[in-house]
């Protein structure tokens, strides 16, 4: 679990004392701290599909109960979900990621063990 909160905060899963991406979604190579091959983690396609499993989770609720409670105009509802599901998105991603990264490094899918 402490890997996974680390990546989550975007730190090294490992030991959690350096920043874990470079750039937006680029992880660094190592860790410069404990020496995890982060960079090596190959998570692919799993934290965008974690992703829009969360963001639908969040934006499709909220549609359905606006739709019933206040029945908007269809221009109302993509003026205000489409935005929404985007930003959530990029809000999300990132995080999804480490975290995603964290559990690839316990579950032993990288060459370093956490303790």
């Amino acid at each position: 679990m402490t890997a996974l909160l680390r990546g989550l905060a975007g730190r090294c899963p490992g030991c959690g004392e350096t920043k874990l991406f470079g750039r937006f979604l680029k992880v660094v190579p190592e860790c410069s701290h404990c020496g995890a091959p982060v960079g090596e983690a190959r998570a692919d396609d799993a934290p965008p599909y974690f992703t829009i499993v969360a963001v639908g989770h969040i934006v499709v609720p909220l549609m359905l109960f606006s739709e019933k409670t206040f029945s908007p105009d269809l221009w109302i509802q993509t003026a205000i979900f489409v935005p929404m599901t985007l930003i959530l998105a990029l809000l999300f991603l990132q995080p999804i990621k480490g975290a995603t990264i964290g559990a690839m490094l316990k579950l032993n899918m990288l060459k370093m063990d956490v303790g």
